[in-house]
């Protein structure tokens, strides 16, 4: 693996990186505060190639590789996480499994505008009785001929308020299990097709967390990912390309905690000293230093394996472990360096330290990340 970046990754984080500097960072707290979506950044964001980063110019996107996609998601995370999020839903969960698995005809109608931007999209697996396990799905798809007629109940769909074109996962057959799982895409306004309740989140509060319900919605067969069946597999790669969107939304929460509590070290006076210069900080920032890097290293590795078309299954789960718990890590040390301002909301550091909690949980939690990891040693 070659540690260099490319002129064209360093060109896409340099550009990402002042992107988020004059457009987020005015706006961060706002977002997170009002629990704002942030419409026109997402919609300039789009224009920049950034909504469809490693996915070909001739379906809408910017032609790139997913390396220059972890460099992209840190730099954006690194000042708004939930914009980080939004971005990569829409790259990994949305345009992902239709550029992997889709028809010709799928990715004109659907991949081209998530890709450029036009349109926002979200992938819906999660149901109140099936979260880590998609086994257990109760999202039913009835054969109708020329159509699916769809019943059932979703959770936790990020974007899912926003969402134009949305993946979803049912089943065919219940009794089947994980091979009787369908995926298909389905439109916002299509009759039947209804989003509800918008939780009220701890962190990443611009970022829509949505319920929808279906009931007799029509689904045209066309819009089938893959066969009947396919649905575990199209899920599976799916999230392990999400994984790798969220290690790097993990590692822009934790360098932005790092980047804070040392500006702070070297200001905050006490005792006739900045406190950057007693040990105690020193050490946390050390720490906090090396899990960040260790956790970068991970995340660029899974990416570049991704890259050269190997299975990185196992990569990913790692990136994305390391990664979260490092955010969480380095939050925490954050917000204590910055002492008694750290809990205040005049400090970023308490918006990283919620910010960073649902990187151990979404996309598969840390438990089940150390079940993949365990699962492809022993073998």
């Amino acid at each position: 693996m070659n540690l260099e970046f490319t002129e064209t990754q360093r060109m896409a984080q340099e550009a990402a990186r002042e992107f988020a500097e004059r457009h987020l960072r005015p706006i961060a707290s706002k977002i997170d505060k009002e629990h704002m979506f942030p419409a026109e950044v997402v919609k300039m964001l789009g224009e920049l190639g950034f909504m469809g980063v490693a996915i070909p110019e001739e379906y809408g996107g910017a032609g790139m590789d997913y390396v220059s996609y972890v460099l992209i998601m840190e730099e954006i995370s690194r000042v708004c996480a939930s914009t980080g999020i939004i971005v990569s839903v829409n790259n990994s969960l949305a345009c992902h499994p239709i550029y992997t698995f889709g028809t010709e005809e799928q990715k004109r109608k659907y991949l081209v505008p998530l890709a450029s931007g036009k349109k926002l999209g979200a992938l819906s697996m999660t149901e109140p009785g099936a979260g880590s396990d998609p086994s257990s799905v109760q999202t039913t798809f009835q054969d109708e001929g020329d159509h699916w007629l769809v019943n059932g109940n979703k959770i936790f769909v990020t974007n899912g308020r926003e969402a134009d074109i949305v993946v979803l996962l049912g089943t065919v057959d219940k009794s089947l299990g994980h091979k009787g799982l369908i995926t298909a895409i389905v439109e916002k306004g299509t009759p039947g097709f209804e989003v509800t309740k918008l939780e009220d989140k701890l962190g990443i509060r611009g970022s829509s967390t949505a319920a929808f319900v279906f009931e007799n919605c029509r689904i045209p067969k066309e819009n089938t990912l893959g066969k009947p069946g396919d649905g575990f597999k199209v899920c599976m790669s799916t999230l392990d390309a999400g994984r790798i969107g969220v290690a790097a939304q993990a590692l822009g929460i934790a360098r932005a905690s790092i980047e804070e509590a040392i500006a702070h070290a070297k200001e905050r006076v006490q005792f006739g000293k900045p406190i950057a210069e007693n040990q105690a900080i020193q050490w946390m920032i050390a720490d906090m230093t090396t899990e960040y890097e260790a956790a970068r290293l991970l995340t660029l590795r899974a990416a570049w394996l991704k890259d050269r078309g190997e299975r990185y299954t196992r990569e990913a789960a790692m990136a994305k472990l390391k990664a979260s718990e490092a955010a969480s890590f380095c939050a925490t040390k954050g917000l204590q360096i910055h002492g008694g301002y750290g809990y205040t909301t005049d400090y970023p550091a308490e918006r990283h330290f919620r910010d960073a909690r649902i990187t151990e949980i979404y996309e598969g939690t840390s438990e089940i990340m150390r079940m993949i990891i365990a699962g492809w040693m022993l073998k």
